[in-house]
């Protein structure tokens, strides 16, 4: 039975594809971006969308990546190998193959982290120096 909040074991997680938990790690920093924009600005829709978009394109997290990537724990790291070298379905029409590259390896981490449970650790990478 599918439980919306029951976290993965590590084990669990790691069988999973690195495209798959980039796949959950897209939506968490989508969500992340989003609810911070909503909580943070009153812009109008379309003003959020564009921002959002800023934050959460290939460029976007490759940015974020620079600026996290040496705070990774080791099996941080290896998650973002995984993610980083995994063969994709699709590429970025957008970003050059370095930078999709890079965000597919972050955003599994991220979803990495979100499966297990780990949500401070997850917050603290998402989170964006001042």
């Amino acid at each position: 039975m599918f439980e919306f909040f029951r976290p993965l074991t590590i084990a669990q997680a790691n069988n999973l594809n690195p495209v798959t938990l980039a796949f959950a790690g897209d939506a968490v920093y989508s969500l992340y971006v989003r609810h911070k924009l909503t909580l943070e600005a009153d812009y109008p829709p379309a003003v959020l969308q564009k921002l959002s978009c800023e934050k959460v394109s290939a460029h976007g997290q490759n940015s974020l990546l620079r600026e996290k990537e040496g705070l990774f724990t080791a099996e941080e790291r290896a998650i973002f190998m995984r993610g980083r070298n995994a063969k994709k379905p699709s590429h970025s029409k957008n970003a050059d193959l370095s930078e999709y590259n890079n965000s597919t390896g972050l955003e599994a981490v991220f979803g990495w982290l979100y499966l297990t449970g780990q949500n401070e650790r997850l917050l603290f990478l998402l989170e964006e120096k001042k």
